[in-house]
């Protein structure tokens, strides 16, 4: 059997004839960029987040559109610091030292592999104005504490947001668990368009009119020009497919928390360590399951193997990548750690139940042979 880590085409398929509809519909109407299709598509995201919403270029663009409009409404400036997750992907603090603000970097709890909140307020200084929460693999970080860290200290909370969409965490969404959230629409997300795309969520109303300039040129009249803004806009077509998924956003969701339970309940080997099983369901969307082992090289062997695709995600920090050469001799043992024994098994909503039982089965019967 063959079981690619994931497969696009296969995902895609059921919304085949949908996607053909509305590119016709996009073609024949003849906007292609801040049309019907985007305004729709935010409309209804903003329904189910309870959140106004704007289109982005893609999630790294959200993020930095992000930071970039608090600069301009002045509760950001140049050299402020940013309290960060050691443990995530480059994206997250790029969009961070793209505004020339300071990264922060904070260890995870190694158990969700989000950011530890325990750690945060030793590391806020006079300097400090915002915190980034990453929930990473789709599991919500624990905002009851941040969002009390934030409130005692006068901090901004930035959810990124590009793993998690349609986790829930205290009967609200991610995306409104904070003051603003940035979404990814690649394709391998839980929702993914068929090119990139992004947005941007906040019940701040000023913020988003702010984005929506920045990411037009600097402008919200034509012609006229606010802000030294840049292009990140999403594109009509990309809005129209996402609106066709986006309805589908609940069944989506709990077709990978029905598999990710199978693993968590069935996948039983001493040289694996499973993610921490969530509190409440609601709170993971389960965009990776992320598996734990001092033998990660010979199981991606034995997996590959057996037919079955992996990924490392991810397997260099972001400290010690050479863009972040300043930060290299961070001492941040757990994040380094995480990125050498983790390693993501498939899981999408389109695998079969005996594809599942393959997989499980598998993993059951690994033993490396550096094993005692």
């Amino acid at each position: 059997m063959q079981i690619p880590f994931l497969e696009l085409k296969r995902v895609n398929h059921s919304y085949h004839d949908e996607f053909q509809r509305v590119f016709s519909e996009v073609l024949e109407a003849g906007w292609y960029l801040q049309g019907e299709q985007n305004k729709l598509f935010a409309q209804e995201l903003s329904a189910i987040i309870e959140a106004s919403v704007i289109g982005t270029g893609n999630g790294l663009d959200a993020l930095r559109l992000i930071f970039r409009a608090y600069k301009e409404l002045g509760q950001l400036a140049d050299g402020d610091e940013v309290i960060v997750p050691a443990n995530t992907y480059i994206a997250s603090i790029l969009a961070v030292s793209d505004n020339n603000l300071k990264p922060v970097l904070i260890e995870p709890e190694p158990d969700t592999f989000n950011i530890d909140s325990s750690l945060i307020e030793a590391h806020i200084s006079s300097k400090t104005r915002a915190i980034l929460v990453v929930h990473l693999y789709g599991l919500i970080a624990g905002m009851d504490e941040i969002n009390a860290i934030a409130k005692r200290n006068n901090l901004l909370v930035i959810e990124d947001n590009a793993q998690a969409i349609g986790a829930s965490y205290g009967g609200r969404m991610s995306g409104n668990l904070g003051h603003a959230a940035a979404f990814s629409f690649y394709p391998g997300k839980n929702i993914g368009a068929l090119g990139d795309g992004g947005a941007v969520s906040s019940n701040d109303n000023q913020l988003i009119q702010v984005v929506g300039s920045l990411a037009n040129y600097g402008s919200s009249e034509k012609y006229i020009n606010e802000f030294k803004g840049f292009n990140s806009r999403l594109d009509e077509v990309q809005a129209a497919f996402l609106r066709i998924k986006l309805k589908d956003l609940s069944a989506i969701t709990d077709a990978r928390r029905a598999i990710a339970c199978e693993y968590l309940n069935r996948i039983n080997n001493k040289y694996l360590t499973l993610p921490k099983k969530p509190i409440n369901d609601k709170h993971h969307a389960w965009h990776l399951f992320v598996i734990r082992t001092h033998y990660r090289d010979e199981l991606m062997a034995y997996l590959a193997n057996q037919g079955i695709g992996t990924m490392i995600h991810y397997p260099v920090p972001p400290h010690l990548q050479k863009a972040y050469s300043e930060l290299k001799n961070m001492n941040l043992p757990i994040t380094g750690e995480l990125h050498k024994t983790v390693l993501s098994i498939p899981l999408h909503q389109c695998l079969s139940a005996i594809e599942v039982d393959y997989i499980i089965d598998a993993l059951n019967r690994f033993c490396p042979n550096a094993a005692e």
